[in-house]
């Protein structure tokens, strides 16, 4: 199971963070601090799992930002890279060809396709093609209530 999801860039700037066990917010601010620091510290050449702490680290670095999950001792790191690996593809799918400044200013949208992806740090979707089609559902229900006020949302389900 994974413990948790972080991406960040080069310079070390953390860009997404997804949590599927519940850590203090102090612990969380240590670790990612501490793991990002590991990681970029690492060289290009390097195998992209290693032993920290009591987790095992698998990461990988696309264009200008690293994509690194936190597993159990007894998971299957190929596993995690190939969803890690799936993930990027939707982001892909979706963005075009994914930047930093995509994940920046449409982070809800990268949360979301996260979150269609797995589900308590479990694999919920294999299907790209399904995931990318309740994307654009999601899409499409945003769109349609950009044009519908809050009260006539409210009086809609009976509220006002």
């Amino acid at each position: 199971m994974m413990q948790f999801m972080l991406l960040f860039s080069r310079q070390g700037k953390l860009r997404l963070q997804k949590w599927y066990e519940p850590y203090p917010e102090k612990q969380r601010r240590k670790i990612t601090r501490d793991l990002i620091t590991t990681v970029l510290a690492r060289k290009p050449k390097m195998c992209s799992f290693l032993e920290w702490r009591d987790h095992k680290i698998v990461y990988k670095r696309y264009a200008s930002l690293y994509f690194c999950a936190a597993i159990e001792q007894d998971d299957n790191e190929l596993i995690t890279l190939e969803v890690i690996h799936r993930y990027v593809e939707l982001l892909d799918k979706y963005f075009g060809s994914v930047c930093e400044l995509d994940i920046i200013f449409n982070f809800e949208k990268a949360y979301y396709m996260l979150d269609e992806l797995l589900i308590a740090g479990e694999i919920q979707e294999t299907s790209k093609k399904n995931v990318l089609k309740a994307i654009a559902a999601q899409d499409m229900l945003q769109e349609d209530s950009d044009g519908v006020s809050l009260e006539a949302a409210l009086k809609e389900v009976g509220l006002a």
